[in-house]
Order: structure tokens, then sequence, then C-alpha cells
């Protein structure tokens, strides 16, 4: 484990690296040390600087968080994997490289896929997992997110908008308010940001999500700590009928679904979510 004292803010977290599997991995870390870390996984087409300040903030307040770049994000080397299996296999030899046998996982989107593959690959290196706005490996319309995410992107490109208000948010004042909010507070962090995500990850990271929605259901059976799935009832990207497919599959699970909220549930609810996430981890 770190050594380093607590930074007291994500935005001030320096980015640190760790050489395992081939590849050099970028990772932050902040929070006080706790027995046992948070591993927190992000979304598609996303690196460090996508992570909402106040999530990662709030979840800091009494627990080490530690955010993962994957294999060719940002400033992490290699080229980017296209399948979700792969980019498990790197998270379970990053954590094991930093020295930790047990870790609480949080996985976002594709980052709670990549989790619940981790579960298939070292189910005793998991305690307590959270998995938001993500679905199960064949879920309900997930080979549709490619099609959807393409189509939005061109969509946000021709009427001058952030794909991520779009994607992320309902259509609603609500939503529309808490999108702007969201965006400002991604440019936050200004010291030491993330190289920006490329199209060859674009392009690697779609098809491993598409190749995901369309096979079997993997088993999760193996994983026996508490399970936390949180979903946001107009979320276009993850149809919100997967976090009834995963609690199915995973029977310790609590789910909560908010009203009003698409993709980027946990960025607009942050309050919320990181209370329930905080009750969730608590020993």
């Amino acid at each position: 484990m770190s050594d380093r004292p607590t930074v007291q803010g994500y935005r001030d977290a320096p980015t640190q690296m760790i050489t395992t599997a081939g590849a050099v991995f970028a990772y932050p870390e902040l929070g006080p040390q706790a027995s046992v870390p948070l591993v927190v996984l992000t979304h598609l087409g996303a690196n460090l600087d996508n992570w909402d300040p106040r999530v990662v903030d709030g979840l800091a307040q009494d627990r080490r968080v530690i955010a993962m770049d994957y294999r060719g994000v940002g400033d992490s080397t290699g080229r980017a994997r296209a399948s979700i299996e792969e980019m498990a296999a790197d998270m379970v030899a990053v954590i094991r490289a930093l020295g930790h046998d047990r870790v609480d996982l949080f996985g976002l989107s594709m980052g709670g896929m990549v989790a619940q593959a981790v579960v298939t690959q070292a189910p005793h290196l998991i305690d307590r997992l959270i998995l938001v706005g993500s679905g199960p490996a064949g879920g309900p319309g997930l080979v549709d997110m490619t099609r959807v995410t393409i189509a939005t992107v061109l969509r946000a490109a021709v009427t001058f908008n952030d794909p991520k208000t779009l994607l992320f948010f309902t259509r609603t004042q609500v939503g529309k308010r808490a999108a702007r909010q969201y965006l400002a507070r991604l440019k936050e962090r200004t010291v030491g940001r993330d190289k920006a995500v490329t199209a060859g990850v674009y392009r690697a990271q779609l098809a491993a999500v598409h190749q995901w929605g369309g096979q079997v259901p993997t088993d999760l059976s193996q994983l026996a700590g508490p399970v936390l799935i949180v979903h946001g009832d107009s979320d276009r990207m993850v149809p919100s009928a997967n976090a009834t497919a995963l609690a199915l599959q995973l029977p310790t699970a609590a789910v909560t679904v908010f009203p009003d909220s698409g993709h980027g549930v946990a960025f607009q609810n942050h309050r919320a979510f990181v209370d329930a996430a905080r009750d969730h981890l608590r020993r």
C-alpha cells in the first residue's frame, strides 16, 4: 500500500504509475488508508478526468479510493483492449501489483462490465461490489449500446452539444441543469490532466461492449459479498431492465433506481449516490 499523505481532493490527486502485465497503468489515489481500498472503474470512452470530483471526493471521505485508467487510455501505455475479459485481466494484475489481496470494486457502465469479469476471474479478490448503469453479459438491449452511442455522438456534433449531455442526462429541466453542473465540475481538475481518449480507444471499447451484449450470461455466483446496483429510470445507453437482470444473478444485491435520471445517474444524484455507496461499503 502507498505511504503517501492523504490528498484532500480528486482535483489535486497526483497521477501515479505502476508497471504490470506488459504495460504502465496510470492511477490517482486519495483518502485515508483503510483495511480494504475501493477501486473505481470508469465508463466507455473515459479517462481519469471524466470522474465527477463530487463522487470521488465523497467516497474518499472515509476510505482509500484508487481510480484506474485502462490499458491504452490516457497516460496508460499499450494498445486499448477490445474485450471486457482482457480489461478485467489487466485490472486483476494491477490490483495485485499494488499489493492488495482484497478490494471493494465500483464499476460504472462499461466499468461495471469489467467489474463483473473481475468477479469471474478472481472472485476471492472482491469483497463488496457496486455496479452503476451497467448490465450483465447478454443483458437487455446491450447490443444496441454501440448504435445508440455513435448516433448520439453524431447528433451532438451537428447540434454543438457535448456528447455527455445527450448520452448521460434526460432532456427535462432537471436533467439539463444536472448536465451543465456536471460538465462544469469536470473542469476542476486542472493539474496533471490525462491524455485525451483517442478514436482507436473508442473503437476498441465499443467493440468490447457490443461483444459483451451478445454473450451468454456469466456466472457471478462465486461473489458472496454485498452488492449495490444503481440505475437511472431513463437510461438510453443501458436500459433500466439491466438492473433487474443483474439482480437475478446476484442474490445479495440491493437495487436503487433513480427517477428522471439517465446513464449519468451517479453524477446527477451524486449526494444521494455517495450516501448510499458509503452505507453499502461501511463495515
